[in-house]
């Protein structure tokens, strides 16, 4: 090769972006005319100089991935300012987790391409604007090519396609709508729920025969008693009626005894029968009672459940969920950010992480938060056995957060081979491991005491003032169906009574004349 042509045709190379991706070939021939060996050229970014090496098979992105101190430019996104000075000590972890995790693993990736490196800092991922077609924040400078590489993981959307390439899948997290089961008896009667339809319908049927036997049998001895003016004035005996055998039967029900019996043998037989198959009902009855006490219900299954429960809702106070909840558009999504999240005329629930921790803590409340960082302070403030229960319903409609660099970026396999391998060295699963806390195991739950509310006796209390209204009203009409026969018989003796005036004065007349 002659210094004056290849000085000539690398002259003519050098205005050329022939950047790491590209596969530009130079062939040259010497003095003699004899063509020498093809040689490859690029440079590692618009300002270097040229690079020659000899052409090979081995794939571009292996070959060149020494980068040799390339200036790589990194976007990442902070929403706390403090962020700046706790990128790699480890403190504050539930603070901007996924740029923390980042931030060591995209070290670590242009370390494994012998670049260097400079930062610059944001506030939101980047959104689109409607108006003019730019994108804010992250997205902005990769779409500007004031960053090779954004170094908070951001969701995978179909707008965002078009303007970033996705790479790789650092951090396994997710939001999630969290909270823990409500008890049994807040969304269900519990008082219904011990004995399935069958054996409700059985021990009906078993009531009825037994208030029938009970008639037979008192009715029996009534006409079968030796002296009938004892038995009709004795009031020990159970009467021939069927308000009383009713009575008595629902007494024994409730486990109450009586003042009335039948002293017959066969009345005495079926007062036993009637008093030891319900007692084993009842025991039945109260043990279920207290299990479903203490039990935690399972009917909160998907965002539909969620919404239409009475549960409160509070979400995680960040860019990208103010985002995603005020632009929803699926009906149940919708709903749940206007009537639970935002409801007219209210400010919208949107909260610090640790106070909808403590929140979610309480009970019956359902908060919106990154679960591997929510965890952490769960971890915190939960005891052991509040642990248990926790469930989990997605709401976003999005799938784990990638890495995005610039549109048709000339580092992108080097970035996705370096990635691979911190992967496979174990490095990314460290730095996850210790930033991201996985779901509490569930441990310690005989110890929780859990104590009866108002929420738990509302059925049998409305009972009670039910039954007391209906007492109430029985009693109007006894004393209305009382005043009534008193007035119609102190009408009838009043007539009776003017009758027989009548009639005397009409005799005395009679008799004068």
């Amino acid at each position: 090769m002659g210094n004056t042509s290849s000085d000539i045709n690398m002259n003519l190379l050098e205005g050329l972006n022939i950047l790491p991706d590209s596969d530009f070939n130079v062939i040259l021939e010497n003095e003699d005319g004899d063509i020498l060996d093809p040689l490859s050229v690029y440079k590692r970014n618009e300002t270097q100089e040229l690079v020659i090496e000899k052409s090979s098979r081995i794939p571009l992105a292996k070959r060149r991935i020494n980068l040799e101190s390339t200036l790589i430019k990194i976007c990442y996104v902070l929403t706390n300012n403090d962020t700046i000075n706790h990128l790699s000590d480890y403190l504050n972890k539930e603070v901007d987790t996924i740029t923390k995790v980042n931030f060591i693993l995209t070290n670590h990736l242009i370390d494994f391409l012998n670049g260097s490196r400079s930062f610059s800092f944001v506030s939101s991922w980047g959104y689109k604007d409607v108006g003019d077609g730019s994108w804010s924040g992250m997205i902005g400078q990769l779409t500007k090519k004031e960053a090779d590489i954004g170094g908070s993981p951001l969701f995978f959307t179909a707008d965002r396609v078009p303007v970033i390439d996705y790479i790789a899948m650092p951090t396994p997290t997710r939001s999630k709508f969290v909270f823990r089961q409500p008890k049994l008896s807040y969304m269900s009667n519990v008082f219904l729920l011990p004995f399935r339809g069958g054996v409700w319908g059985c021990s009906a049927g078993l009531v009825v025969i037994l208030v029938f036997f009970l008639y037979l049998s008192s009715k029996w001895e009534w006409k079968s008693h030796t002296n009938p003016e004892q038995g009709v004035n004795d009031s020990e005996t159970l009467r021939a009626s069927w308000s009383d055998a009713a009575i008595l039967t629902i007494g024994a029900i409730c486990q109450q005894g009586s003042n009335v019996q039948l002293k017959g043998p066969v009345g005495r037989i079926v007062i036993l029968l009637l008093f030891l198959s319900l007692m084993f009902l009842y025991t039945s009855y109260s043990a279920n009672i207290v299990a479903l006490l203490q039990s935690s219900s399972s009917r909160i299954k998907t965002l539909s459940d969620l919404s239409n429960s009475r549960l409160k809702f509070a979400v995680h106070d960040t860019v990208f969920n103010r985002h995603y909840f005020s632009t929803a558009t699926e009906p149940v999504r919708k709903m749940i950010y206007q009537k639970k999240i935002a409801p007219p005329g209210e400010p919208a629930k949107f909260t610090t992480l640790d106070d909808g921790v403590r929140k979610l803590r309480d009970g019956l409340f359902a908060f919106h938060m990154e679960t591997g960082v929510g965890y952490k302070v769960v971890n915190e403030i939960f005891h052991e056995g509040e642990k248990c229960g926790l469930q989990e319903i997605q709401y976003l409609q999005v799938i784990d957060p990638w890495l995005a660099i610039q549109k048709d970026s000339c580092y992108k396999e080097m970035f996705k081979i370096g990635l691979r391998r911190i992967q496979e060295y174990g490095l990314q699963a460290r730095e996850n491991w210790l930033l991201y806390t996985k779901k509490p195991k569930c441990s310690g739950t005989g110890s929780n005491f859990i104590s009866v509310g108002i929420v738990d006796c509302r059925p049998a209390m409305m009972v009670l003032a039910y039954g007391g209204l209906v007492s109430i009203l029985i009693l109007i009409l006894e004393y209305l169906l009382h005043y009534r026969v008193f007035s119609m018989r102190k009408q009838q003796r009043e007539r009776a009574k003017s009758s027989l005036t009548h009639s005397y004065f009409s005799f005395s007349i009679k008799n004068h004349s």
